[in-house]
């Protein structure tokens, strides 16, 4: 896990691309300079894709995450060994055991801020269990699962609308799109170390414009 005190403000943050399909889409992203690529292993998502096409799938030097729902330890451990994965989203009701099955270095804690409403210190409570068995948070919007194309506004969602404070470096999901990027960076949370693009990024469900994310990679470039 990366200790808070090494913390300091990310000059271009991660750029974490979910729900891919395709080994063109996989191997074009990570050429185009995206650092993540994400695998949504959860049957009923029109972006599921199967562990044996992903473990075929060229990515580079690019880290391979899975996006697990309803999976518990044994059968996230068996996904990521076959689709070659290096780090595990868990994007469902998983126990802080599963995390722990895998491995703090390898596993990703998806939150829904909303879903605490003004219950301040629930939310600290699960944000500090869950910092000692994982190495990053994703805030999403909504108040559980994915896809709900609107961004999150933490400000605005956090519990009480109070200052908080993430003990984990955390991603930013929520409807991103390209165009979001002036008002999401440079961000003054040295915590707030990437964002994650899925909806916002494509042409179809799983089918990713790759103009679109070109354009991304460029403004974090010219930090625009």
């Amino acid at each position: 896990m990366i200790p808070l005190n090494s913390l300091t403000q990310v000059p271009q943050p991660l750029i974490k691309v979910c729900g891919l399909t395709s080994p063109q889409d996989s191997i074009s992203c990570a050429q185009l300079g995206v650092d993540w690529l994400g695998f949504i292993f959860h049957p009923p998502s029109p972006r599921y894709v199967s562990p044996s096409k992903v473990r075929a799938f060229e990515t580079l030097g690019s880290r391979r995450v899975g996006v697990f729902v309803g999976q518990g330890a044994e059968e996230i451990l068996a996904i990521m060994a076959e689709a070659r994965l290096d780090l595990a989203q868990l994007h469902g009701e998983q126990s802080l055991l599963v995390a722990r099955a895998i491995g703090a270095q390898r596993a990703i804690r998806v939150f829904w801020p909303e879903r605490y409403g003004g219950r301040s210190d629930d939310w600290a409570r699960d944000l500090e269990l869950w910092s000692k068995e994982v190495a990053y948070f994703l805030f999403d919007a909504g108040l559980s699962g994915g896809g709900h194309g609107r961004q999150l506004d933490l400000q605005r969602s956090s519990p009480a609308g109070e200052t908080w404070f993430s003990p984990r470096p955390y991603f930013l999901a929520g409807g991103l799109k390209p165009g979001d990027w002036p008002k999401l960076w440079p961000n003054d949370d040295p915590r707030l170390v990437g964002l994650d693009f899925n909806s916002g990024v494509e042409i179809s469900p799983g089918v990713k414009d790759l103009l679109a994310i070109k354009a991304l990679v460029a403004a974090r470039e010219i930090g625009v």
